[in-house]
């Protein structure tokens, strides 16, 4: 059995969100069986504040973690990606790059907690509702006999993760 590492991306247009809490939940894990990134079609060029102080009050990494174009993904010398899923119906619609390596995508939208209205209390709340959301996606991902399946299997289970009301 192959020891290799899937190189994992998480796509949402303003890559200031949902796609960079799913970089870290994912690089949370510490099997060394995924490495995961975060890009946007049009990156914000900052992290929402209430998403990185739920990152950081919640011990997860954010060494590193920055709102950038899904452009790099697709330069010469990017990681050679296995898996792309957007996170916003936004970036589930519009044309992607050609990603080297012709990774398997999906699409797992869930709703934005920047364009969320209410006070600060609520917003937090609501973020890490969405962060639930994605850290359970990601942990029925992680948990997949990826190696055993067949890429019609695989995308089929990809796909159902993407349509999991959790």
């Amino acid at each position: 059995m192959s020891d290799k590492t899937y190189n994992v991306l998480f796509l949402c247009t303003g890559n200031s969100a949902r796609s960079v809490m799913a970089e870290a939940i994912l690089n949370r894990d510490l099997s060394g069986k995924f490495r995961a990134f975060s890009a946007g079609s049009h990156p914000k060029g900052h992290i929402d504040p209430t998403v990185a102080t739920l990152l950081r009050k919640t011990n997860y990494p954010t060494d590193g973690l920055r709102s950038k174009s899904w452009d790099e993904f697709a330069q010469p010398g990017a990681p050679e990606l296995d898996f792309v899923f957007t996170v916003c119906d936004n970036a589930a619609g519009e044309v992607c790059p050609v990603w080297p390596g012709q990774p398997m995508t999906a699409h797992w939208g869930v709703p934005d907690p920047v364009g969320f209205l209410g006070t600060e209390v609520e917003k937090a709340a609501y973020t890490a509702e969405i962060m639930r959301m994605l850290n359970n996606r990601i942990g029925i991902f992680t948990a997949l006999p990826i190696r055993s399946l067949d890429r019609l299997s695989l995308q089929k289970r990809l796909d159902a993760i993407g349509n999991t009301t959790v």
